[in-house]
Parts: C-alpha cells; structure tokens; sequence
C-alpha cells in the first residue's frame, strides 16, 4: 500500500470539500480549485477528511494512488494558505515592476518585456530586482515561475539573469587574459 496514498486528507476549518464521481472541488478563503482525478481512483469524503483508494495492487494504479492523494492535499493547502516562488533578478539596468496586467520587465534586450498573469495569479515586484509569484494552484504558481525564468535564465559566467531565490548558480571561469 502506498504511504502517502493511505494518509487522509484533513480538511481544515473554512474550507468546504465535494467529491462529484472523480471530480474535486475545494473551496476556501484563497480560492477555488476543480481537478478531475484518474478514473480508476476512487475519492471519498467523510468525517472532514479526504480519503484516497485504489482498485488494485498494478503498478499503475500505486502511482496514480499517491499522486492523487497530493494532488488533493495541495489543493487544500492552496486554499487555505496559498503557495508563493519567489526570484531575483541580477544585472545592471535588469529590473521589474509592476503592472495592473502583470509585471513589466527590463531584461537587456533592445524593448522591455510585458509578462500577463494568468487567472488567479498575483505578481508583484517588491523591489525591482525581485519578483514574487502567488496564488492557490502549486502548478501554476511553479510554471509561472519557470515562464519568468526562461525570459532570461541565468548565465554561467557573471550569474546575470532572473534565478529563483536561494539558487545557486554554476560559474565558470571567463577565457585566460591575453599576454
């Protein structure tokens, strides 16, 4: 039996849970999120508390048990507090700010870069050489993130770029010095 899959969900207060066949829908203060689960899962709410279960012991199925299961319990979590990334942005005159639409962001190239938030994402630029990412769905806040960072990933010799915060970035040595 999978670990992770046989631990309940537990639904916290201000949060209301409907399983309708496969689909979920949680409801809190942050937010409302919907996800259809696989088929063969079955998902059942009682006593305030999301259980998981699977039809059979095939390697399929003990995959998709766990994964279910954390799928659900992010959802909850999103609802209740939210997930946040956060980046840094390195660069002389590499700088954000923010927008009613999402941020603006100057990345070195000839013409600056409007980024649109989607749905139920916040972006904000607390100073201009960081960016923070909110919201209720852990994926999307985290592809988010990942979009920002391809704008302008970080490059190995001076470390210029937009980086999530607290990664560390492989340098590299710049080429010998002439005679």
């Amino acid at each position: 039996m999978s670990r992770i899959g046989k631990k309940p969900v537990p639904v916290a207060k201000g949060v209301t849970v409907t399983v309708d066949g496969n689909t979920v829908k949680v409801k809190g203060p942050k937010g409302e999120l919907a996800r259809t689960l696989p088929a063969d899962i079955r998902v059942a709410l009682e006593n305030n508390e999301v259980t998981v279960a699977r039809p059979s012991d095939e390697p399929r199925h003990k995959a998709l048990h766990g994964l279910s299961r954390t799928l659900v319990a992010n959802m909850v979590e999103g609802v209740t507090k939210g997930f946040q990334k956060q980046l840094d942005i390195v660069g002389v005159g590499y700088k954000a700010e923010t927008r009613p639409y999402g941020l603006q962001l100057a990345l070195g190239f000839s013409h600056p870069i409007e980024y649109r938030a989607p749905k139920g994402i916040k972006l904000t630029a607390p100073t201009p050489t960081s960016i923070v990412v909110d919201g209720a769905d852990k994926e999307v806040v985290g592809q988010v993130a990942a979009e920002l960072r391809s704008l302008r990933p970080p490059e190995p010799y001076k470390g210029k770029g937009i980086k999530y915060q607290g990664e560390q970035i492989r340098r590299k040595a710049g080429k010998a010095g002439g005679k």
